[in-house]
């Protein structure tokens, strides 16, 4: 399904994208950040608070890391301070990076088992798909960010994956 260097450029973009997601976020005020606009997690702020909860939950089911101390439904409010809440994210990206140096395709043709929260059962699947519903999951919520800096005034810059990297 993939290989260990598509998880290595994956982890890369994901990088990439989210210094420029923190970038323009960090133009903006506070409560231009925290400002509710529709979004499933409301805001910019809630939104990344919650993929750096998603990835680091599905980092502590891959083995690396703690799982974060709160649960989904909160995960929107993890850091309420932007500073705190950006060196998060970069530490976090550099752990993914280094995640990705040590996946191999051995790792990945095995499988995965996991008590889901959102299903409140023992889940079981290829690694090789958790992995990419991973970096699915980051493209699709940084999605949203993205409509609401770019709805904000805010440049991010070019987002597509082969003139990214």
């Amino acid at each position: 399904m993939i290989t260990p260097e598509f998880v290595r450029t994956m982890a890369a973009y994901n990088a990439e994208m989210n210094r420029r997601w923190y970038d323009a976020a960090a133009r903006m005020t506070d409560a231009e950040r925290k400002a509710d606009q529709g979004a499933f997690w409301r805001s910019i702020h809630g939104t990344l608070n919650h993929l750096l909860w998603a990835d680091r939950m599905w980092l502590a089911r891959f083995g690396v890391g703690e799982r974060p101390g709160v649960n989904l439904k909160q995960s929107d409010s993890l850091h309420a301070d932007f500073a705190v809440l950006r060196d998060e994210r970069a530490a976090l990206d550099a752990t993914i990076e280094s995640w990705a140096q040590g996946v191999d395709a051995g790792w990945l043709a095995g499988d995965l088992a996991w008590i889901s929260g959102a299903t409140q059962r023992e889940m079981r699947k290829p690694r090789a798909l958790v992995v990419v519903h991973f970096f699915n999951h980051q493209a699709h919520h940084r999605g949203q960010v993205h409509a609401l800096l770019t709805g904000a005034g805010q440049a991010t810059g070019d987002t597509d994956l082969p003139f990214v990297l």
